[in-house]
């Protein structure tokens, strides 16, 4: 297989969290799903792993005590973003959660549909409706 491109796909998405086992049940209950990985334990978890979509990527929160130094407790870094069938639900439910809106609901060209919203934990989540990701799937892209 050649390989041209060095960005290949999404592998892990990775937060951080005061609370973890706060922040593991609150993505729980939002994603529908419970975590496939914790360590050291899930009484007193210091790493959650969860796996989303139709390429079951990874979703990693860490406890930030175990962050660098210099890296700091409130939204920011790269924001990643996930496909949504749809967008105006998947906002709504996060508010019902207590997501608050970082970015509002906009359109970048026509179909392609992005928004983020900061998570009552601290982090950025990344939505984006994308008809070429739709595309991707419907042409048999390879999946996990």
């Amino acid at each position: 297989m050649s390989v041209t491109c060095a960005l290949r796909d999404i592998a892990q998405v990775n937060m951080s969290a005061d609370d973890l086992g706060e922040a593991r049940d609150w993505y729980a209950r939002f994603l529908g799903v419970e975590p496939y990985f914790q360590r050291p334990g899930a009484d007193n978890p210091a790493y959650v792993e969860f796996r989303l979509g139709d390429y079951k990527h990874e979703l990693g929160i860490i406890d930030c005590t175990y962050l660098p130094p210099a890296a700091q407790a409130y939204p920011g870094g790269a924001v990643v973003r996930w496909h949504v069938d749809d967008l105006p639900a998947t906002m709504k439910r996060l508010k019902e959660l207590g997501a608050q809106e970082n970015e509002p609901k906009t359109e970048r060209e026509e179909g392609f549909v992005t928004d983020s919203m900061i998570f009552p934990l601290g982090n950025i989540l990344g939505l984006m409706h994308s008809p070429h990701y739709l595309q991707s799937l419907a042409n048999g892209a390879k999946r996990s």
